[in-house]
């Protein structure tokens, strides 16, 4: 696959079957979409081509600082990458972009620099600006310009918003079965490992650090998880906390894994963890025996939910 990182970018000649949209989590409702996009795009001879944007339209247009995203923009890469996508395009959104007129979004963007020739879109789509034009005016343009537009119908849209909203609101709750149902992958956070306080050390569970720069990467609920990590051509299993560390009355949120049979230095590598289950809600503890003691039993439950 081939990402790039401005529309102005693309090699215009290659021509296009295009999908546009946030695609966030890339989750089981988008991926209809995608195999409709690439499938056709090989039949026809185009380039399987998704549109996206850098920042979140939201982040620009209304200040939502704390928007919350599924996937960072790298992650998403990854994952359209693996189901057979031609080309990513992220374009930087702001202020001045989404004042195109619908015009001149499908003549100069569409036609001028991705030399479309089929678009796959959703009945309730809305473009250029004030977002005042619709799926009609996008099949006029189709017409002028010789665009194929196919529509994506209302039940199909419907089950992609709906997917979106579940997988959020179970990560909130920790929810992490249902969320990884929806997305049809393990939920993951991709990490720099950094230094730690050396506790997890002191009472025999070291951990991990774990570091995400993306501060709108969605983080699921505080608690215990189970979770898997690739280490190069092993795959190791953990156990990971989300949370304040309130035993020894910690004040700032972190996000530390203990991995199994696992002693290799991994400080300022990037690691990707794959969220598998959640076990508890974080505790304060009486005492760093106390939490020992718990750690040891969330071992155990851990290694029976990796076993089964």
């Amino acid at each position: 696959m081939v990402t790039v990182q401005n529309i102005s970018k693309y090699d215009k000649t290659h021509p296009t079957a295009i999908t546009i949209g946030t695609y966030d989590g890339v989750h089981v409702g988008h991926r209809k979409i995608l195999e409709r996009l690439i499938n056709n795009a090989k039949k026809t001879g185009l380039r399987s081509t998704v549109l996206t944007f850098f920042p979140h339209p939201r982040m620009v247009l209304q200040k939502d600082a704390d928007i919350k995203l599924l996937n960072t923009v790298n992650e998403k890469a990854q994952i359209l990458e693996d189901i057979g996508l031609d080309t990513l395009i992220i374009h930087p959104f702001t202020k001045k972009f989404s004042r195109l007129s619908a015009t001149e979004f499908v003549r100069d963007i569409l036609v001028n620099e991705l030399n479309i020739r089929k678009i796959i879109i959703g009945y309730d789509h809305r473009f250029g600006r004030n977002r005042n034009a619709n799926i009609n005016d996008l099949i006029a343009f189709g017409s002028t310009f010789d665009f194929e537009v196919e529509e994506i119908p209302a039940q199909e849209i419907d089950d992609v918003s709906v997917s979106s909203t579940k997988i959020r609101r179970a990560l909130h709750e920790g929810d992490v079965k249902t969320a990884n149902t929806y997305l049809g992958y393990e939920y993951m956070l991709t990490a720099t490992v950094a230094k730690g306080k050396g506790l997890g050390k002191e009472i025999h569970f070291p951990t991990a650090n774990l570091h995400i720069p993306e501060s709108y990467k969605l983080i699921p609920k505080n608690g215990v998880y189970v979770v898997r990590a690739d280490m190069g051509d092993n795959e190791v299993y953990g156990m990971m906390n989300i949370g304040y560390n309130p035993t020894v009355n910690g004040t700032q949120k972190s996000i530390e894994v203990h991995f199994f049979d696992f002693e290799a230095d991994i400080y300022n590598q990037e690691i990707q963890v794959r969220v598998l289950e959640r076990i508890r809600d974080e505790h304060k503890f009486d005492s760093l025996e106390a939490l020992q003691q718990q750690l040891r039993k969330d071992r155990e439950t851990s290694l029976a939910i990796i076993n089964r």
